[in-house]
């Protein structure tokens, strides 16, 4: 157990007894009141983020974290499996963990895993991944007038924006954060 002082941005502890990460910490001294450390915590079962105080002198329990960069395998039925490049140890997540992040994975991308204490919570991916082009329609001759755009099935399922010059089997750079075109590959 460590005091609440003791907090840091990044750490995860257990919080009405939940894995909460800490994305910000601020420790105030408000006049002639006593301490208290203000921490803004995400509860990573929930999703949910909210603003709690501690008071400086309270214990707050740091939960042991580990993270793996991982290697995405295959899809089987609900669980993706990845695989550790350094010590070839399979590990598979279940789909509600890896949520929007689906449609950004292909065979060997890699991704950052956070494990507390042994067990999966939360997947990061890369800023950008590099997908295939499996569907778009062609662009009209003549309409090349402004910045123009059409949608784009990509090899993962995630339809994109892009413009009127990209063909069917090009490799696109896609932004994770907003699924949006950054350019070819």
């Amino acid at each position: 157990m460590a005091s609440a002082n003791d907090i840091r941005k990044g750490n995860v502890i257990k919080y009405n007894n939940e894995p909460n990460f800490v994305m910000e910490v601020h420790h105030r001294t408000p006049g002639n009141l006593r301490a208290f450390v203000q921490a803004k915590l995400r509860n990573l079962k929930s999703g949910r983020s909210g603003e709690v105080r501690f008071n400086s002198t309270e214990t707050v329990e740091v939960m042991t974290t580990d993270r793996q960069t991982l290697e995405f395998s295959y899809v089987d039925r609900g669980t993706y499996c990845f695989i550790n490049p350094e010590s070839y140890e399979q590990v598979e997540l279940n789909e509600e963990l890896i949520a929007e992040a689906k449609n950004y994975l292909v065979p060997n991308g890699m991704v950052e895993v956070l494990f507390v204490e042994g067990t999966p919570v939360s997947v990061t991916l890369p800023s950008s991944v590099t997908l295939k082009v499996v569907e778009s329609a062609d662009g009209i001759r003549g309409d090349t007038a402004s910045n123009v755009q059409k949608p784009a099935k990509m090899e993962t399922g995630l339809v994109v924006q892009v413009p009127l010059f990209i063909k069917e089997g090009e490799l696109l750079k896609v932004s994770t954060s907003d699924g949006s075109y950054l350019g070819r590959a």
